[in-house]
């Protein structure tokens, strides 16, 4: 059974960077042809997708995101992180680590992290 869990500190100042990481259990991130993202969701508002590291090593990022944000792995560990620069309150937000299962159009996040709240405040 594949496992994602997120861990990072919950709070950040603006201006400054957090970084968060999901540890993967039960499946390697080098499996093929999966993609392993980052999702947050801000208080009451929908869910935004941040960016995917491929199975691969290759990255993409949301546009309104891409310049602040970078994600990288540690194959060693079976890890995935997340690094967003130069936060505001606007990042506020519960943030996941999920598996996407793609297959056409479809996009499927068919395993997710349970979630890490973060909050921007000074």
């Amino acid at each position: 059974q594949v496992q994602l869990q997120e861990s990072g500190p919950g709070l950040a100042k603006p201006s400054q960077t957090f970084s968060l990481t999901c540890t993967v259990s039960g499946g390697s991130i080098r499996t093929n042809y999966y993609y392993w993202s980052w999702i947050r969701q801000p208080p009451g508002k929908g869910l935004e997708w941040i960016g995917y590291i491929y199975y691969t090593g290759i990255t993409y990022l949301n546009p309104s995101l891409k310049s602040r944000t970078s994600i990288s792995r540690d194959t060693s560990k079976n890890q995935f992180s997340l690094h967003l620069s130069s936060v505001t309150p606007e990042d506020t937000a519960v943030y996941y680590c999920v598996r996407d299962n793609v297959a056409g159009a479809l996009v499927v996040y068919d395993y997710w992290g349970q979630g890490t709240q973060v909050t921007v405040s000074s």
